[in-house]
């Protein structure tokens, strides 16, 4: 076999080649990258936040806050809907960096359409946290704490999902800055079998309990409803309409 002559044009691919074994293999994507300092983290839009989820005889009831702050010292809006709903009989609540939520809720709404596509049937609540729980592990996602809660052929469910990835279910959970404030009113008031009316009443209890001291929460509550029949969501930013 004749070896090519000093830069002819076989030469030259092989030099271009050389740097990579195999320019064959498919391009494998990788995860999101950032280079932001701690810094740059002071400065996010944070929900800062209270969202409290409680399991009922009826459903489930969510109750958020309404602010975001700039690294927790500065309110940057006074109307952040922080429950959204991502499932046909479920929705999922904001904590953490804001930008950080909102991929995570846009990305666990696309994946149940595409599950409920492709297999012509509703993804189970306890399926959504365990995908919930590993996308909050593995994916670009800022630390992040929702609640999720949902209602599917098993009943009513409210599971906390941790910046870790771990998945809990519980009667009623609290997470966000103003957690300890709430759960010491949820434990006081909760009561199993509660109707979804009472357990509207207990959780906007809970988060004016956290806005009275927290800075992080504040300027009213988001309540969303939870049946076997979807997901109703609405906004006070008087405690008296709901108390």
């Amino acid at each position: 076999m004749r070896t090519p002559t000093h830069d002819s044009d076989f030469s030259r691919t092989v030099d271009q080649l050389a740097d990579d074994p195999n320019p064959y293999e498919p391009e494998v994507g990788s995860m999101p990258q950032n280079d932001l300092t701690q810094a740059d983290l002071d400065n996010v839009n944070k929900t800062g936040t209270t969202t409290i989820g409680i399991s009922t005889a009826d459903g489930v009831i969510i109750a958020t806050d309404m602010r975001a702050s700039l690294g927790g010292r500065f309110v940057s809006n006074k109307n952040v809907q922080k429950v959204e709903q991502i499932h046909p009989t479920a929705a999922l609540t904001l904590v953490g960096s804001v930008g950080g939520a909102q991929s995570f809720i846009s990305t666990l709404r696309a994946e149940v359409n595409l599950y409920e596509a492709r297999r012509g049937e509703g993804m189970s609540i306890d399926a959504l946290a365990t995908l919930a729980g590993n996308f909050a592990r593995g994916g670009p996602f800022f630390a992040i704490h929702p609640i999720l809660g949902g209602v599917d052929d098993e009943g009513s469910h409210v599971y906390s999902i941790d910046p870790a990835g771990g998945v809990m279910e519980d009667d009623y959970t609290v997470t966000g800055s103003g957690m300890q404030l709430a759960y010491g009113h949820l434990e006081q008031a909760y009561e199993p079998d509660m109707s979804n009316e009472e357990a509207k009443t207990v959780a906007a209890r809970g988060i004016k309990s956290a806005v009275e001291r927290d800075t992080g929460s504040g300027n009213g509550v988001f309540l969303a409803e939870i049946t076997d029949e979807g997901v109703d969501i609405h906004g006070h930013h008087d405690f008296d309409d709901v108390l």
